[in-house]
Formats: C-alpha cells, sequence, structure tokens
C-alpha cells in the first residue's frame, strides 16, 4: 500500500498516540521534510525528541511525545502565504492569536510563521501544530 502524504500520516499518528496517552511513536515514515518539521516541533517544546532507528528494512523514526500537543496537522494544498497575509491563514488553522505555529517553508528553508514574520519573508504553508 502506498501512502499519499507521508507528513500528513506522521502528524495523524501523533494526534492519535497523544490522545491515548502514549509516550512514544515508531513510525516508518522517513524524510528530510518530516525530520525538519519534528525538530521545529522539538524547538517549540511539542515533542520530546526524535531518533532514526536504522533497520534492515530501512529507517525508521522514533518520536519521544510530551503529552502537549492538541492538534496537529499537514496543509494540503501548500497555500503560498506574502510577509504580510499570515494573519488569514493563523486565523484558519491555529485556535487563537499566538498559541500555536504554523510551519512554513521559504526560501532560507523552514521555519514558523513567526520568524519568517521577523525576517519579512512569504513561503508556503506546511503544517501547523497548537
Amino acid at each position: 500500500m502506498s501512502l499519499n502524504d507521508p507528513l500528513s500520516n506522521v502528524l495523524s499518528q501523533i494526534n492519535t498516540y497523544e490522545k491515548t496517552g502514549k509516550k512514544e511513536l515508531v513510525t516508518k515514515n522517513n524524510s528530510k521534510i518530516i525530520r525538519k518539521v519534528l525538530s521545529i516541533m522539538q524547538d517549540h517544546k511539542y515533542i520530546g525528541g526524535f531518533e532514526q532507528i536504522k533497520d534492515s528494512k530501512g529507517s525508521m523514526l522514533r518520536i519521544h511525545l510530551l503529552g502537549s500537543i492538541n492538534k496537529s496537522g499537514a496543509v494540503k494544498p501548500h497555500f503560498s502565504v506574502k510577509k504580510d497575509s499570515f494573519e488569514k491563514f493563523e486565523k484558519r488553522f491555529l485556535p487563537a492569536k499566538d498559541f500555536g505555529i504554523l510551519i512554513i517553508s521559504t526560501s532560507q528553508g523552514m521555519m514558523t510563521h513567526v520568524e519568517a514574520k521577523k525576517k519579512e519573508l512569504g513561503g508556503r504553508l506546511i503544517s501547523y501544530c497548537y
């Protein structure tokens, strides 16, 4: 069975494991984008950490959960955002102002919407977490 959106699948698994109270998730979905999104979530204390596990069949990710995620998800389609129009998407994907993060792919790499506002950059929406 093929997966259409591995990032969306990982974020969905994280939501499920958080709701059931589990502290660790092992997933076969592994890519640079997933690892970068997870590192941003780790920097903002939504997850405890993650590590890559080498296996004979490929590599997997072990994600340590803290129980601090209310919801996370991928944004489909990846909307294009200008540097002065973040507020519209904050209202759409986040429950309140300054609560949660939007993860954006910019010309200077992936970052949160707060960092992109400071650097005055636009980009494409990848995911959200709160």
